[in-house]
Protein backbone atom coordinates (compact mmCIF):
# COMPACT_ATOMS: atom_id res chain seq x y z
CA UNK A 1 0.00 0.00 0.00
CA UNK A 2 1.28 3.35 -0.66
CA UNK A 3 0.56 6.82 0.14
CA UNK A 4 -1.80 7.52 -2.74
CA UNK A 5 -5.60 7.32 -1.20
CA UNK A 6 -7.33 10.97 -0.50
CA UNK A 7 -7.69 9.65 3.21
CA UNK A 8 -4.52 7.24 4.31
CA UNK A 9 -4.86 5.11 7.20
CA UNK A 10 -2.46 6.25 9.73
CA UNK A 11 -1.45 4.12 12.74
CA UNK A 12 -0.01 5.85 16.13
CA UNK A 13 2.01 3.79 18.19
CA UNK A 14 1.88 5.05 21.68
CA UNK A 15 -1.50 7.36 21.74
CA UNK A 16 -0.09 9.48 24.68
CA UNK A 17 -0.34 13.26 24.93
CA UNK A 18 1.67 14.11 21.63
CA UNK A 19 -0.15 10.32 19.68
CA UNK A 20 -3.38 10.88 21.20
CA UNK A 21 -3.70 14.41 20.28
CA UNK A 22 -2.66 13.74 16.34
CA UNK A 23 -4.74 10.49 16.32
CA UNK A 24 -7.43 12.23 17.67
CA UNK A 25 -7.02 15.60 15.06
CA UNK A 26 -6.54 12.64 12.20
CA UNK A 27 -9.40 11.21 13.32
CA UNK A 28 -11.35 14.56 13.10
CA UNK A 29 -10.35 15.13 9.75
CA UNK A 30 -12.23 12.04 8.54
CA UNK A 31 -8.91 9.55 8.45
CA UNK A 32 -8.97 5.75 9.42
CA UNK A 33 -6.31 5.65 12.79
CA UNK A 34 -5.72 2.79 14.34
CA UNK A 35 -3.72 3.42 17.87
CA UNK A 36 -1.80 0.60 19.38
CA UNK A 37 -1.48 0.41 22.94
CA UNK A 38 -1.89 -1.84 25.86
CA UNK A 39 -5.21 -4.12 26.03
CA UNK A 40 -6.69 -1.74 29.03
CA UNK A 41 -5.56 1.35 27.11
CA UNK A 42 -6.84 -0.02 23.61
CA UNK A 43 -9.82 -1.02 24.87
CA UNK A 44 -10.87 2.75 26.71
CA UNK A 45 -10.25 3.75 23.39
CA UNK A 46 -12.27 1.88 21.74
CA UNK A 47 -14.89 2.45 23.87
CA UNK A 48 -15.25 5.54 24.93
CA UNK A 49 -12.68 7.43 22.00
CA UNK A 50 -10.41 10.60 22.80
CA UNK A 51 -11.58 14.11 24.35
CA UNK A 52 -9.41 16.79 23.60
CA UNK A 53 -9.24 20.29 25.41
CA UNK A 54 -7.10 22.57 23.67
CA UNK A 55 -7.48 26.81 23.12
CA UNK A 56 -5.88 26.39 19.49
CA UNK A 57 -8.35 23.50 18.19
CA UNK A 58 -11.06 23.77 20.57
CA UNK A 59 -12.69 20.88 22.74
CA UNK A 60 -13.84 18.02 20.74
CA UNK A 61 -14.18 13.84 21.00
CA UNK A 62 -13.76 11.62 18.03
CA UNK A 63 -13.29 7.75 17.71
CA UNK A 64 -10.38 5.74 17.23
CA UNK A 65 -9.61 2.06 15.98
CA UNK A 66 -7.38 0.19 19.10
CA UNK A 67 -5.73 -2.56 19.09
CA UNK A 68 -2.68 -4.02 20.63
CA UNK A 69 -0.87 -5.02 17.55
CA UNK A 70 -0.56 -4.10 13.97
CA UNK A 71 -2.50 -6.68 12.36
CA UNK A 72 -2.90 -5.00 8.57
CA UNK A 73 -1.12 -3.20 5.98
CA UNK A 74 -1.23 0.52 6.99
CA UNK A 75 0.27 3.92 4.98
CA UNK A 76 2.26 5.42 7.70
CA UNK A 77 3.34 4.48 11.13
CA UNK A 78 3.44 7.27 13.63
CA UNK A 79 5.72 6.19 16.39
CA UNK A 80 5.13 8.56 19.72
CA UNK A 81 6.08 6.53 22.45
CA UNK A 82 8.98 7.78 24.92
CA UNK A 83 12.60 6.71 24.55
CA UNK A 84 12.48 4.48 27.95
CA UNK A 85 9.68 2.17 26.11
CA UNK A 86 10.52 2.26 22.40
CA UNK A 87 12.38 -1.20 22.48
CA UNK A 88 8.76 -2.80 24.61
CA UNK A 89 6.59 -0.72 21.99
CA UNK A 90 8.20 -1.97 18.43
CA UNK A 91 6.88 -5.37 19.20
CA UNK A 92 3.05 -4.05 18.69
CA UNK A 93 4.38 -3.30 14.93
CA UNK A 94 5.89 -6.27 13.46
CA UNK A 95 7.81 -5.58 10.13
CA UNK A 96 6.20 -8.06 8.07
CA UNK A 97 2.83 -6.50 8.75
CA UNK A 98 3.76 -2.38 7.75
CA UNK A 99 3.99 -3.31 3.91
CA UNK A 100 5.30 -0.24 2.84
CA UNK A 101 4.57 2.34 5.48
CA UNK A 102 5.79 4.88 5.99
CA UNK A 103 7.36 4.65 9.60
CA UNK A 104 7.61 8.32 11.18
CA UNK A 105 9.36 8.53 14.22
CA UNK A 106 8.32 11.51 16.43
CA UNK A 107 10.90 10.95 19.69
CA UNK A 108 13.01 13.25 21.44
CA UNK A 109 16.50 12.85 21.22
CA UNK A 110 18.88 12.40 17.82
CA UNK A 111 19.66 8.37 18.06
CA UNK A 112 16.67 6.73 17.48
CA UNK A 113 16.77 6.59 13.68
CA UNK A 114 19.12 4.38 13.64
CA UNK A 115 17.48 1.90 15.92
CA UNK A 116 14.02 1.57 13.68
CA UNK A 117 16.28 1.54 10.59
CA UNK A 118 17.68 -1.53 11.68
CA UNK A 119 14.12 -3.12 12.41
CA UNK A 120 12.35 -1.62 9.59
CA UNK A 121 12.76 -0.76 5.77
CA UNK A 122 15.50 1.84 5.82
CA UNK A 123 14.16 3.31 2.66
CA UNK A 124 10.87 3.93 4.66
CA UNK A 125 11.73 5.60 7.43
CA UNK A 126 11.34 9.27 7.86
CA UNK A 127 12.20 11.05 11.24
CA UNK A 128 9.94 13.67 12.40
CA UNK A 129 10.28 16.26 14.61
CA UNK A 130 7.67 17.84 16.50
CA UNK A 131 6.84 20.80 18.53
CA UNK A 132 4.14 20.71 21.12
CA UNK A 133 2.87 21.00 24.58
CA UNK A 134 0.56 18.25 25.29
CA UNK A 135 -0.28 15.97 28.03
CA UNK A 136 -2.61 13.03 28.75
CA UNK A 137 -4.79 13.92 31.53
CA UNK A 138 -7.14 10.54 31.27
CA UNK A 139 -8.63 7.77 31.04
CA UNK A 140 -10.36 7.91 34.08
CA UNK A 141 -12.88 5.09 35.12
CA UNK A 142 -15.16 4.80 32.61
CA UNK A 143 -14.66 8.25 30.24
CA UNK A 144 -12.16 8.79 27.20
CA UNK A 145 -8.67 9.26 26.65
CA UNK A 146 -8.16 13.57 28.13
CA UNK A 147 -5.42 14.93 26.15
CA UNK A 148 -4.89 18.47 26.93
CA UNK A 149 -3.08 20.69 24.41
CA UNK A 150 -1.33 23.97 26.01
CA UNK A 151 0.51 25.13 23.37
CA UNK A 152 -0.59 27.74 20.56
CA UNK A 153 0.22 25.63 17.43
CA UNK A 154 1.27 21.67 16.65
CA UNK A 155 4.74 21.90 14.33
CA UNK A 156 5.92 18.62 12.43
CA UNK A 157 9.11 18.30 10.68
CA UNK A 158 9.45 15.11 8.13
CA UNK A 159 12.93 14.32 7.19
CA UNK A 160 12.72 12.78 3.59
CA UNK A 161 16.78 11.89 3.74
CA UNK A 162 16.39 8.26 2.97
CA UNK A 163 12.12 7.48 2.62
CA UNK A 164 10.40 8.17 -1.13
CA UNK A 165 9.89 11.57 -1.11
CA UNK A 166 6.43 11.72 -2.09
CA UNK A 167 5.41 9.47 0.69
CA UNK A 168 6.38 12.16 2.82
CA UNK A 169 4.69 15.11 1.14
CA UNK A 170 1.58 12.70 0.87
CA UNK A 171 1.69 12.48 5.09
CA UNK A 172 2.65 16.56 5.50
CA UNK A 173 0.14 17.46 3.45
CA UNK A 174 -2.46 14.87 5.84
CA UNK A 175 -1.19 16.12 8.40
CA UNK A 176 -1.67 19.80 7.42
CA UNK A 177 -5.10 19.54 6.78
CA UNK A 178 -6.17 18.09 10.10
CA UNK A 179 -4.36 21.02 11.75
CA UNK A 180 -0.88 20.88 12.00
CA UNK A 181 2.09 22.91 10.30
CA UNK A 182 4.04 20.30 8.78
CA UNK A 183 6.74 20.41 5.83
CA UNK A 184 9.13 18.35 4.60
CA UNK A 185 13.22 18.90 4.84
CA UNK A 186 15.77 16.39 3.33
CA UNK A 187 18.22 17.81 5.96
CA UNK A 188 17.36 15.27 8.44
CA UNK A 189 20.49 16.01 10.70
CA UNK A 190 19.40 19.65 11.12
CA UNK A 191 16.15 18.92 11.80
CA UNK A 192 16.97 16.78 14.49
CA UNK A 193 19.14 18.74 16.22
CA UNK A 194 17.34 22.09 15.70
CA UNK A 195 14.89 20.34 18.16
CA UNK A 196 17.53 19.02 20.48
CA UNK A 197 18.62 22.23 20.74
CA UNK A 198 15.47 23.49 21.99
CA UNK A 199 14.44 20.58 23.90
CA UNK A 200 17.62 19.76 25.57
CA UNK A 201 17.78 23.30 27.64
CA UNK A 202 14.07 23.07 28.18
CA UNK A 203 13.87 20.32 29.63
CA UNK A 204 16.80 19.93 31.49
CA UNK A 205 16.43 23.21 33.24
CA UNK A 206 12.61 22.93 33.74
CA UNK A 207 13.06 19.48 35.52
CA UNK A 208 16.38 20.49 37.50
CA UNK A 209 14.58 23.21 39.17
CA UNK A 210 11.04 22.11 38.91
CA UNK A 211 10.09 25.32 38.32
CA UNK A 212 7.90 26.37 34.90
CA UNK A 213 9.32 27.54 31.49
CA UNK A 214 8.45 31.40 32.62
CA UNK A 215 10.22 30.99 35.85
CA UNK A 216 13.41 29.09 33.64
CA UNK A 217 13.09 32.44 31.31
CA UNK A 218 13.53 34.98 34.30
CA UNK A 219 15.33 33.49 37.12
CA UNK A 220 17.40 31.07 35.17
CA UNK A 221 17.88 33.05 31.87
CA UNK A 222 22.03 32.70 32.32
CA UNK A 223 21.41 29.27 32.11
CA UNK A 224 19.17 29.09 29.50
CA UNK A 225 21.07 30.64 27.04
CA UNK A 226 24.13 28.73 27.78
CA UNK A 227 22.64 25.46 27.64
CA UNK A 228 21.17 26.87 24.19
CA UNK A 229 24.73 27.71 23.26
CA UNK A 230 26.08 24.51 24.05
CA UNK A 231 23.63 22.46 21.94
CA UNK A 232 23.91 24.54 18.56
CA UNK A 233 27.80 24.26 19.18
CA UNK A 234 27.37 20.34 19.53
CA UNK A 235 24.88 20.54 16.59
CA UNK A 236 27.40 22.49 14.63
CA UNK A 237 29.86 19.89 15.20
CA UNK A 238 27.59 17.37 13.81
CA UNK A 239 26.73 19.30 10.54
CA UNK A 240 23.76 21.09 11.69
CA UNK A 241 23.32 24.84 11.49
CA UNK A 242 21.67 25.69 14.43
CA UNK A 243 21.72 29.10 15.52
CA UNK A 244 20.95 29.95 18.84
CA UNK A 245 19.57 33.03 19.01
CA UNK A 246 16.51 31.81 16.96
CA UNK A 247 16.30 28.87 19.32
CA UNK A 248 16.14 31.02 22.34
CA UNK A 249 13.97 33.54 20.98
CA UNK A 250 11.20 30.50 20.81
CA UNK A 251 10.99 29.98 24.58
CA UNK A 252 8.67 33.29 24.16
CA UNK A 253 6.47 31.98 22.10
CA UNK A 254 5.36 29.16 24.79
CA UNK A 255 3.19 30.02 27.79
CA UNK A 256 5.06 30.97 30.87
CA UNK A 257 3.65 28.40 32.62
CA UNK A 258 4.82 25.36 29.96
CA UNK A 259 6.40 22.66 31.63
CA UNK A 260 8.59 19.85 29.88
CA UNK A 261 7.68 16.34 29.22
CA UNK A 262 10.73 15.40 31.19
CA UNK A 263 9.52 17.69 34.00
CA UNK A 264 6.09 16.18 33.71
CA UNK A 265 7.62 12.55 34.07
CA UNK A 266 9.58 13.59 37.08
CA UNK A 267 6.92 15.01 39.16
CA UNK A 268 4.28 11.47 38.25
CA UNK A 269 7.64 9.58 39.18
CA UNK A 270 8.07 7.57 35.79
CA UNK A 271 11.25 7.29 33.93
CA UNK A 272 12.90 9.97 32.64
CA UNK A 273 14.37 10.58 29.17
CA UNK A 274 17.56 11.70 30.59
CA UNK A 275 20.00 9.53 28.48
CA UNK A 276 17.83 10.34 25.30
CA UNK A 277 18.07 13.71 25.76
CA UNK A 278 21.16 14.92 27.87
CA UNK A 279 23.00 11.55 27.43
CA UNK A 280 23.21 11.86 23.83
CA UNK A 281 23.50 15.61 23.95
CA UNK A 282 26.84 14.61 26.09
CA UNK A 283 28.11 11.51 23.91
CA UNK A 284 27.93 13.85 20.82
CA UNK A 285 29.92 16.44 22.28
CA UNK A 286 32.29 13.87 23.74
CA UNK A 287 32.44 12.37 20.01
CA UNK A 288 33.23 15.91 18.66
CA UNK A 289 35.78 17.08 21.60
CA UNK A 290 32.71 20.23 21.79
CA UNK A 291 33.02 21.38 25.88
CA UNK A 292 29.65 21.41 27.50
CA UNK A 293 30.41 22.16 31.14
CA UNK A 294 26.70 23.65 31.89
CA UNK A 295 24.78 20.81 30.15
CA UNK A 296 27.42 17.81 31.78
CA UNK A 297 26.71 19.72 35.28
CA UNK A 298 22.66 19.52 34.65
CA UNK A 299 22.85 15.71 33.50
CA UNK A 300 25.13 15.36 36.81
CA UNK A 301 22.98 16.83 39.33
CA UNK A 302 19.87 15.22 37.68
CA UNK A 303 21.76 11.27 37.89
CA UNK A 304 22.43 11.92 41.49
CA UNK A 305 19.26 13.02 42.55
CA UNK A 306 18.27 9.73 41.13
CA UNK A 307 16.78 10.38 37.67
Amino acid sequence: MTLTTSKPTVAVLGPGGVGGLLAALLSRSGHRVICLAREATAHTLRSSGIEIRSRHFGDFTTDVEADTELREPVDACLITVKQTALNTALTRVPPAALGDALVVPLLNGVEHPATLRARYQPDRVAPGVIRVESTRLGPGATGPFVIEHGSPFVEIDLAARTAPRPHAETLADTLSAAGVTARVTEDETTALWAKMAFLAPFALLTTRYGASLGEVRTRHHEELASLVAEAAAVSLACGARVDPAPALARYDTFPADAKSSMQRDAEAGRPLELDAIGGALLRAADRHGVPVPVSTRLVRELQAAGH
